[in-house]
């Protein structure tokens, strides 16, 4: 186990970006086209966090020409720029998975202020 921990530590980032369930984020990936490198910003609502430690992972949901789509990054992972935290939102539950379900201005995280 203590194998584990060490061959994993190194990979992972020293300054792993906050990121809350609830939050709106603008999450900047290094993307490979060929021979060129591009960063896409991909913005939207943090629904999920899950794991811990190398594998952590978080779940972003936004509506893009009316189809929600969602992506699960992982937080340690190279290809991951930054993470911007746009706006912090107000939530009471782990998993916002029921988002999925709402349209509109129903489908809104309250901000915290």
């Amino acid at each position: 186990m203590e194998l584990m921990k060490q061959f994993s530590q190194k990979y992972m980032k020293e300054n792993a970006p906050e990121v809350n369930v609830g939050d709106t984020v603008r999450v900047h990936i290094r993307v490979k086209e060929g021979s060129r490198e591009r960063i896409q910003v991909f913005e939207g609502t943090v629904i999920a966090k899950k794991h811990g430690g190398i594998e952590e992972s978080f779940t972003v949901r936004r509506i893009s020409y009316g189809v929600g789509v969602e992506k699960v990054f992982p937080l340690h992972a190279p290809t991951i720029e930054k993470v911007e935290t746009v706006r912090k939102g107000k939530v009471r539950r782990a998993k916002l998975y029921y988002l999925r379900d709402r349209v509109g201005k129903a489908a809104k995280v309250k901000e915290n202020l």
